[in-house]
């Protein structure tokens, strides 16, 4: 029966995201959201100007257990209730990834759940269902973030992601990271530059925008040579003793930034002939970029899924959702030697084990039916049952 919880015949996944600077937890059931706890560490990396993976990886070991034990008091749930562990096992940093990784195969050995190994990627892509439901097939995605600024198209967004088009050199946040820099505006540069840039004109200067030549690659990114146009804008002014309009420059090189983005974005939809865009990662929060993609798809008949924007930065929701989503359409779990892969490509939505491998043994006697089976070894019952009473109950 359907309640406030979702359906109790969905499955109740939990997801933990570290593929950066931020710790997220999230439960979901089906597509409903349970619980999305985040600890971030980005005013640990503010004075150096970006994200440093040590520091980074540090802060995910402190915050892991106490993240997952809020997340599951927020769901009201019990960690022997869940179906399944999901987790980010790439791209992203190695160091923090590896300790999601970890902590997700201890939680799924002790519990004797099914452990689920996604992409970061996909999970971007697959937490639209947890506001909009479920995912037309196929979906365009637009994807930005301080890594990734990609075109995907996803017929099956448990088993079939293409990538149409990628940035080759900057991508979108880092360029906003850069150019906030060169601005004297702080860390991370993204929300700032947003925040000025409603106060400044669009349309005072006229910034490049990269890769948008009849011979250029039409689903491709660029933004190296706007933050280098912009920064020497601002280097020339200094140079003659004038002030920097901040406001304008935060605004003018938004719109370069937007103006491409979603350009590219219904060009895609038109030329593969998908009448769906979603747009996620943390640059999806720009208010600019949701103004412009709410236009243009209007007018070219497209219809714009845009997360709200907690949800569209990192966090453990979007992994939750996509775990949830392997296990309803009943996809192989990961192996228990499932590594993290800081270059996972998006083309693997998911880690399954190989298949000739051993049967995913949970060791607790029961048979998870998820698609994929387990054996009857008991060799670790009593470290499961001491883990249960103790630990995670």
């Amino acid at each position: 029966m359907a309640d406030a919880s979702g359906r109790r015949d969905e499955p109740l996944v939990l997801g933990i995201e570290t593929s950066c600077d931020e710790t997220g937890v999230g439960i979901v059931r089906g597509h409903t959201l349970l619980a999305d706890a985040v600890a971030s560490s980005v005013d640990e990396h503010a004075r150096f100007g970006g994200v440093v993976p040590e520091v980074a990886s540090r802060a995910h070991l402190e915050a892991m257990v106490p993240t997952i034990q809020r997340a599951l008091r927020q769901a009201g749930v019990a960690a022997s209730d869940l179906d399944g562990i999901a987790v980010t096992a790439g791209p992203g940093l190695s160091g923090a990834l590896l300790v999601g990784v970890s902590a997700a195969k201890a939680y799924a050995y002790a519990l004797g759940k099914p452990l689920y190994g996604v992409n970061h990627l996909a999970s971007h892509i697959c937490v639209d269902q947890l506001e909009h439901g479920a995912l037309p097939e196929p979906t365009m995605a637009l994807l930005v973030s301080g890594g990734h600024s990609s075109l995907l198209l996803a017929p099956d967004i448990t088993s079939d992601v293409r990538p149409l088009g990628s940035t080759i050199d900057d991508a979108a946040g880092e360029a906003f990271d850069k150019v906030a820099r060169v601005l004297n505006l702080g860390f991370p540069g993204g929300p700032v530059i947003d925040r000025i840039a409603r106060d400044g004109d669009p349309d005072a200067i006229r910034f490049p925008r990269g890769l948008t030549g009849p011979r250029d690659a039409a689903y491709d990114f660029s933004f190296s040579g706007l933050k280098t146009s912009v920064a020497r804008w601002i280097e020339a002014k200094r140079a003659a003793g004038e002030e920097v309009p901040v406001a304008d420059v935060s605004a003018s090189f938004q719109e370069a930034v937007v103006d491409v983005l979603t350009r590219k974005a219904v060009r895609a939809c038109k030329d593969n002939g998908v009448e769906h865009l979603m747009i996620g990662g943390g640059v999806a929060a720009n208010s600019r970029l949701r103004a412009m993609a709410e236009r243009r798809c209007e007018d070219a008949g497209i219809v714009l899924r845009v997360p709200r924007p907690g949800l569209c930065t990192d966090n453990g929701a979007m992994v939750a959702a996509l775990g949830a989503e392997m296990v309803a359409r009943g996809r192989s779990a990961s192996a228990w030697d499932l590594s993290a892969d800081s270059s996972l490509p998006v083309t693997d939505p998911h880690v399954p084990a190989p298949p000739h491998a051993p049967d995913h043994d949970h060791g607790d006697g029961h048979d998870h039916d998820h698609g994929h089976s387990h054996g009857d070894d008991h060799s670790h019952d009593h470290f499961h049952e001491l883990s249960k009473d103790n630990l995670y109950s």
